[in-house]
């Protein structure tokens, strides 16, 4: 199937559904225990309807956005997202290079296989994701690393104390380290276009992957991985290690997993240049708060401290009604990942562009031609009750 045949984020999923072993799709597209996060993160999207305004004058439209003193050309980027390499070869490389050619920004993970200092050098202006612990003796080289590549924007993830329980995964026969599990190799084997493309070209030119970008050091191989849990040593994290991370990184930095106001607060008090309002895209605490959902209450309190939001976004509508209730910008996961399985690097520019379409016309719809001119007035909740209160 064509990409230009691809007329929606939906229609790159079942296509990633076809294209990978269902192993990895199922890591990919899951999330934790019964997956009521992830379904509340696209139900709280239908709670809000858009109010359009007639006769406005929507000939010209614009949906740039500036956002740590860079402007982009839509306010839509990729959120970070572990090993993308099992989705395309050198996956974090393909997605970094959309993001650049898109001219949005690309976060990358910190459970990547592509060296951070190569992603800089194809990406310059790609920001880091961190999974960090409390143990500073690691932070301190991990920083100057992250510094001499050109990072200038370090996100650190702190919704991640400890890993969650995804029962799809195992039922799938994947975890993290990778194991060659009988149901792990079945799926590979039933998909002979990701063997031979990903798979069997990965291993033929660098040999097992290994994670690159947790620490200053490179990583043990995916199969291995580091001894213990991965994210060893994040349980101890606290609210006075970002300030000290404050105190050593002289670039942006943004706080990622926040959903409670008092939150927000604390990661502005501590020096926070921004945040993220995310629930890992309900892929940790199962029946987390909806980011949506918690997303007015959060920019409420913000201030000027600007607000980026994850998990959910589908369509060209859900930016919209993100944009509309404070946030300044969204990262996309799964449908970049989608993206990047059915057809690489042009897959992911393809779900970059569909969503950019769909904002477009919807600007034009919604009677509001500059994306920086959304509020509140052109988004309503869904009960009648709320739309009298608010218009009387």
């Amino acid at each position: 199937m064509r990409l230009s045949n691809h007329l929606s984020i939906a229609d790159l999923e079942r296509s990633a559904s076809r294209r990978l072993p269902a192993s990895i799709f199922g890591y990919v597209s899951g999330g934790a225990e019964d997956h009521r996060a992830v379904v509340g993160n696209r139900t709280a999207f239908n709670r809000w309807v858009l109010v359009p305004r007639m006769l406005t004058g929507v000939a010209e439209r614009s949906q740039e956005v500036e956002i740590f003193g860079q402007r982009y050309t839509s306010p839509v980027g990729i959120a970070p997202m572990g090993l993308a390499g099992l989705c395309a070869y050198e996956g974090d490389l393909q997605l970094a290079a959309a993001a650049r050619d898109a001219k949005v920004p690309f976060v990358l993970s910190a459970a990547s296989t592509v060296p951070l200092e190569k992603v800089a050098m194809a990406a310059p202006g790609s920001w880091y994701q961190g999974y960090l612990s409390a143990d500073r003796s690691t932070i301190t080289p991990l920083l100057a690393r992250i510094e001499r590549a050109g990072f200038g924007v370090l996100v650190i993830t702190v919704d991640v104390p400890l890993a969650a329980q995804r029962e799809n995964e195992l039922r799938n026969g994947f975890s993290v380290p990778l194991r060659l599990s009988r149901r792990l190799v079945y799926g590979g084997l039933a998909r002979p276009r990701w063997l031979l493309s990903t798979f069997g070209r990965t291993l033929l030119t660098q040999g097992v992957p290994h994670f690159e970008n947790f620490t200053a050091n490179r990583g043990g191989p995916i199969i291995t991985g580091a001894t213990g849990d991965h994210r060893s040593g994040r349980a101890a994290l606290c609210w006075n290690d970002i300030h000290w991370i404050r105190s050593q990184w002289k670039g942006t930095l943004v706080v990622k997993g926040i959903l409670h106001p008092d939150d927000a607060l604390r990661a502005k008090q501590a020096g926070a240049d921004g945040i993220i309002v995310s629930n890992h895209g309900g892929r940790q605490l199962d029946g987390a708060l909806a980011t949506l959902d918690a997303l007015p209450a959060i920019t409420a309190v913000a201030g000027d401290m600007p607000v980026i939001l994850d998990s959910g976004v589908r369509r060209g509508t859900d930016v919209i009604k993100a944009l509309s209730l404070g946030a300044r910008m969204v990262l996309v996961g799964r449908p970049a990942m989608y993206g990047l399985a059915v057809g690489g690097h042009a897959g992911v520019r393809h779900a970059l562009q569909l969503l950019r379409r769909e904002i477009d016309v919807d600007l034009a719809l919604l009677g509001c031609p500059r994306i920086e001119n959304l509020n509140r007035d052109f988004v309503v909740q869904v009960s009648r009750e709320s739309w009298h209160a608010a218009h009387g």
